[in-house]
């Protein structure tokens, strides 16, 4: 038994969560899954949706906050992620029209001062990583091995997502233990093996999925989140295997 809570990162689920947010949430639930890593709130203030994942026995693994959000207006996004019994916040995604070198230099100091506020108020602050940021800076190091060793390591933490990492022929297990003690939240993706490397359902396609699962405790992985960006079959039923894959596998912690 490998000791370690699975979150749905509920991006997965963008279009049910439009048609009807709560009952998404239920249909979670139901699966089996632990906790939910929110992507938006579909207009639900912070304390209805606190009861709707307290009465589903839901946790709030985390938030992904967009990066221009959490630059302008961390005060009231901290206040609504403690309302909601949340303590960790992700920057998710970092704009095309800021992957430049000089940007990634610039936005060290932006991380280190998100991360600094947040640790302040008891909330964890990671970077989530895509393929980008692997590529090559002058200084000869990745732009994500850049970011991470050049920000606090106590106030920024990484999210590290192994479908990205492997599609650009990186070794997620190695990231883990590289990183140990900060990767707090793992994202759980699977790749299909034919030249599209399409997203796949957790055991289906050739990411280490089994290594990584085994490299959580080491590593200190808090939560493993499953996220499928796009799916191939209904998002609900693909969220479906992955947490049957898991069960089987006896990740899923009591």
């Amino acid at each position: 038994m490998i000791n370690i809570p699975i979150g749905l990162q509920m991006f997965t689920l963008r279009n049910e969560c439009s048609n009807d947010f709560v009952e998404t949430l239920e249909k979670v639930a139901e699966l089996g899954y632990q906790g939910v890593e929110f992507a938006g709130y579909y207009g639900l203030p912070a304390n209805e949706l606190k009861k709707v994942i307290d009465h589903l026995g839901l946790k709030a693994t985390s938030s992904h906050i967009p990066l221009s959000s959490l630059e302008e207006n961390l005060r009231e996004i901290i206040t609504y992620e403690q309302a909601i019994g949340n303590d960790k916040i992700v920057c998710p995604f970092l704009p095309p029209e800021r992957r430049k070198e000089e940007d990634y230099l610039h936005l060290i100091n932006s991380l280190n001062h998100i991360g600094q506020e947040c640790q302040k108020e008891g909330i964890t602050f990671c970077y989530h990583n895509h393929d980008f940021e692997l590529q090559l800076l002058s200084n000869g190091r990745t732009a994500l091995e850049t970011l991470l060793d050049e920000t606090n390591p106590e106030w920024v933490k990484a999210e590290l997502d192994i479908y990205w990492l492997t599609k650009v022929g990186e070794d997620p297990v190695k990231w883990l233990q590289r990183y140990k003690g900060r990767t707090p939240l793992v994202h759980l993706k699977d790749m299909t093996t034919d030249g599209e490397q399409f997203f796949a359902e957790l055991g289906t396609g050739g990411v280490d999925i089994d290594g990584v699962l085994k490299q959580g405790p080491a590593s200190n992985v808090e939560w493993f989140i499953v996220e499928q960006d796009r799916s191939r079959r209904s998002p609900l039923e693909s969220i479906e295997m992955s947490i049957q894959y898991l069960k089987k596998k006896s990740v899923l912690s009591s």
